[in-house]
């Protein structure tokens, strides 16, 4: 059976601080009405978290997804109600992905630890021209913790509100618009965004004439560290983190899972003293038992109809019955193949319900043949008659 893909569009908009209140009444209902009257919509639904808004948008059968993308753009960016703290939105047409195999990296070792082995996994594994998209799940978010102790405010005479504003604006990237030439015109832009926390250190929150000079690593502790939250991930008792491939367009279970495990037994020989490696939920294994159980029943049935048309009948009428096995399934696989079908879950259900019809048909078709063969109905009249 084909794998029938529906179209759909994501609209992601950042609002930092917001309650899901405020993004919902803010963002996602703006955004529901603005692209409601697209043509080739079949549902939009909302998703209002704390500091970010998600809508999706299904399309229906047969619709184009470049087309829906580019009114879904143009449909958000005139929508003029957003919120001031909101950023811009990120839209994008939804890839179907679907989860084939995992890593757990699991240790007595800190979360930083983890995080870079499995970060490493995932460079490794993506780089593999057999996987395409590859996550990392169980780490908690990244964040720059930037701490100002009351003492040194007090000393400084500073309040936080003045720190935030001259981290905010020692941080930004910003576009500035364009200076004509005669060469032609140039872009301008502000690129000053920090990405790390030694960056911080340097920022100057205040200064004086004779040119002293109070920096923010003055006054503050500033760390790289993650987002203090509830979240923690465990594995056989030890701290985890796990790494998951996804398979993506025209990319077999088979595939990606082959290209995880060739990995994970390299990998397992350069893990730190203490560091294990796991494979976790791979969805390929179920899809190569049902194939060795249509392999299995094939072979036995083929074996069965021998065995019983040889002993009770003719053997050569059971070799050419039971030749109609292999031949019936080589022409449903041609079929598929023309047809640009795939192997999956439900034709390997199809195959493997139809294989017994087909055993149990060849046993009836060819003892009614041979009745009418031992009735004196010439062998050709009979193989049709019979059948």
């Amino acid at each position: 059976f084909p794998e029938f893909s529906v179209g759909m569009v994501s609209v992601s908009v950042p609002y930092p601080g917001a309650s899901p209140e405020e993004v919902e009444q803010g963002l996602v209902l703006a955004i529901e009405e603005a692209v409601s009257g697209i043509d080739g919509i079949k549902r939009i639904t909302g998703q209002a978290s704390e500091g970010v808004a998600m809508i999706t948008i299904e399309l229906l059968l047969g619709a184009d997804a470049d087309i829906a993308l580019s009114d879904v753009t143009s449909a958000v960016e005139r929508i003029q109600t957003f919120p001031e703290d909101a950023e811009e939105p990120v839209i994008s047409i939804a890839t179907m992905r679907r989860q084939v195999v995992s890593l757990i990296i699991s240790g007595d070792y800190d979360e930083r630890t983890l995080h870079d082995v499995a970060e490493r996994a995932r460079r490794d594994l993506l780089a593999s021209p057999d996987i395409t998209q590859v996550e990392l799940e169980g780490v908690r978010p990244l964040e720059i913790s930037i701490e100002v102790p009351r003492e040194s405010l007090e000393s400084y005479g500073l309040t936080l509100d003045e720190v935030a504003r001259q981290v905010r604006a020692a941080s930004i990237e910003l576009p500035g618009g364009g200076i004509e030439t005669r060469a032609g015109e140039i872009l301008v832009r502000v690129a000053d965004r920090r990405r790390m926390g030694h960056q911080f250190e340097e920022i100057i929150i205040r200064g004086t004439t004779s040119g002293y000079e109070l920096r923010l690593g003055d006054i503050a502790t500033i760390r790289d560290d993650y987002e203090d939250t509830d979240q923690a991930s465990f594995y056989n008792g030890n701290p985890a983190v796990r790494v998951t491939a996804y398979r993506v367009g025209q990319e077999t279970p088979n595939q990606v899972s082959e290209a995880v495990h060739d990995y994970a037994e390299v990998l397992e020989q350069e893990l730190p003293e203490g560091i294990s490696l796991a494979v976790w939920q791979d969805s390929s294994r179920i899809l190569r038992e049902r194939i060795d159980l249509l392999v299995r029943n094939a072979a036995l049935g083929f074996l069965l109809v021998v065995i019983i048309l040889g002993l009770f009948l003719r053997p050569r009428l059971a070799g050419w019955i039971a030749l109609g096995i292999p031949l019936s399934f080589l022409g449903a696989f041609a079929l598929l193949n023309a047809a640009d079908f795939s192997i999956n879950m439900l034709s390997l259900f199809a195959l493997i319900v139809t294989l017994g019809l087909v055993v149990d048909d060849a046993i009836i078709v060819g003892e009614n043949i041979y009745t009418k063969i031992e009735l004196g109905m010439p062998a050709l009249q009979a193989a049709m008659v019979g059948a």
